[in-house]
């Protein structure tokens, strides 16, 4: 992620929506890609002060009412109701009645922007129900428990919300965006990272199995993930809460919880070079020199490397986890290999 600067020349951050310098409101402009000054003009429209932009916007409803996003809609091509390119995948928003509910939502959105921001680095496709996409891609943000005083208790007669994705939809437990209940189930689950954009990433995951390689690719995914048909979803969910990760697993997998299904390893998978690439993208904007790649698997591995050993020892001087695993296993790699030959291979398909 870069940085961006106002027109008053002060830097500008990819969640601002004012500049703290000069005060003006500020946000993200699609024609030109960039947090930029809003000049308002009538009507409560704005123009892009970017230079070469000028486009005539107008901010998304989340931003202009639910004070939750930051991003703006082109006037010539906006939505009826003026989501922006990121809102208008939502299905299902937190219940804003509930105390905290929309601190939660502006933290899961900034998660989503960041989400779509690495996808767009990448090319690679989605939709939503109604456009020239094969799997539509919708999300929704729900709770199964209320916070009472820093606790979080269960709602009477409601299902519980598991964080997950299905056909298409990702559904993201607002608990996920309560930093202490985050690191409660962080450390209950036994994860070393635990993170909203690690959901986020995960997730996706799962929505690429679907879009790149459900009745497309399954054969070469399974000769590199193993048969996701056997054992069953179900029965290797089972399996892998009863008896736990085998001990030598990081042999031959990302995570430990990579280890439950062969859908996860690929989710997981697909969540760490999400990681890489994001991490390497803030890295060469902020003039790191170790991050410079050349676009290649084993050059983004080595160059990531390179920036995770520096840091994960600033982080260690902070007592902080580390950011990188300082070893990538063959196993792994050769997994990376598939997946980075997989979102090349979809920049040029349309999977309609």
């Amino acid at each position: 992620m870069q940085t961006f600067n106002c027109r008053c020349g002060n830097p500008l951050f990819f969640e601002n929506t004012h500049c703290l310098a000069c005060g003006s409101e500020v946000g993200w402009c699609p024609a030109c890609t960039t947090i930029v000054a809003l000049e308002p003009l009538l009507n409560g429209e704005y123009r892009c002060t970017h230079p070469g932009c000028g486009s005539a916007l107008v901010k998304c409803y989340n931003y202009a009412v639910e004070n939750v996003c930051n991003r703006m809609v082109v006037m010539s091509k906006g939505y009826g109701d003026t989501l922006c390119d990121c809102c208008r995948y939502n299905k299902v928003i937190p219940d804003l009645g509930i105390n905290g509910n929309r601190e939660r939502w502006a933290a899961l959105e900034g998660a989503k922007r960041r989400l779509f921001h690495t996808l767009g680095l990448l090319k690679l496709p989605h939709g939503i129900g109604g456009e020239n996409i094969r799997v539509p891609l919708s999300f929704s943000f729900m709770a199964d428990a209320l916070p009472d005083h820093g606790l979080w208790r269960s709602t009477d007669n409601q299902e519980k919300v598991y964080t997950g994705h299905a056909n298409g939809h990702i559904t993201i437990n607002v608990k996920e965006a309560d930093a202490v209940e985050r690191e409660r189930l962080r450390v209950d689950m036994n994860e070393s990272h635990r993170t909203l954009i690690g959901h986020f990433r995960h997730e996706i995951g799962h929505y690429y199995w679907d879009l790149l390689v459900k009745g497309l690719d399954e054969n070469a995914c399974r000769q590199v993930f193993g048969d996701h048909n056997n054992p069953t979803y179900s029965d290797a969910l089972e399996h892998y809460y009863q008896q736990g990760t085998p001990a030598n697993w990081a042999s031959q997998f990302i995570s430990a919880y990579a280890t439950m299904h062969p859908w996860e390893d690929f989710a997981e998978t697909f969540a760490f070079y999400l990681d890489m690439v994001a991490v390497l993208d803030t890295a060469l904007n902020m003039g790191l020199s170790h991050a410079k790649h050349d676009g290649t698997l084993d050059d983004m591995l080595l160059a990531f490397h390179q920036v995770g050993m520096a840091v994960n020892e600033l982080n260690r001087d902070m007592g902080l986890l580390d950011l990188a695993p300082y070893v990538i296993a063959p196993a792994v790699r050769k997994k990376l290999t598939y997946l980075h030959q997989l979102i090349q291979n979809a920049n040029a398909s349309p999977y309609a």
